[in-house]
């Protein structure tokens, strides 16, 4: 079963300062509950090809991964995959300026979960809507308070 959750957000601010903020993974601790930490394991620079590791806790255990950035299209889009452990992943962020002062956000995760997480599928999609849309909205007010 393949896991793929979309959500989106418009933030009251231009698309530059969105997607400058979300692109940036050190600022991931900040608006995405579940991540606890994060570490560049190549340059700290936004390219295809930089390697990123995150720890999360998410539906009580502890994840350790790695992103590498596959595509990235400043202030437009950014593609992460992962390939480790029990939930291969990947995470892409869209932004579309809706007026000059506003931007639409899009979260999209989706994977193809092996072994065990195959049972857990479902819950895991529901569960991470919801984070998903925390985030979002964590981000919104992060951004709008600025």
């Amino acid at each position: 079963m393949t896991v793929d959750v979309t959500s989106d957000i418009v933030v009251d601010r231009p698309v530059d300062v969105v997607a400058a903020y979300a692109a940036d993974p050190t600022n991931a601790p900040e608006w995405y509950e579940n991540i606890k930490s994060v570490q560049w394991k190549t340059a700290p620079e936004l390219t295809v090809g930089a390697r990123v590791a995150f720890v999360a806790q998410f539906l009580g255990r502890r994840l350790e991964y790695t992103y590498e950035l596959t595509e990235y299209e400043p202030g437009s889009r950014l593609v992460m995959r992962t390939a480790e452990g029990p939930f291969p992943m990947e995470t892409t962020y869209t932004w579309v300026a809706t007026t000059a002062t506003a931007t639409r956000m899009e979260l999209r995760n989706r994977g193809e979960p092996t072994g065990f997480s195959k049972v857990v599928a479902p819950l895991m999609t529901r569960a991470m809507r919801r984070a998903n849309r925390k985030d979002l909205a964590l981000l919104k007010s992060i951004l709008e308070s600025r």
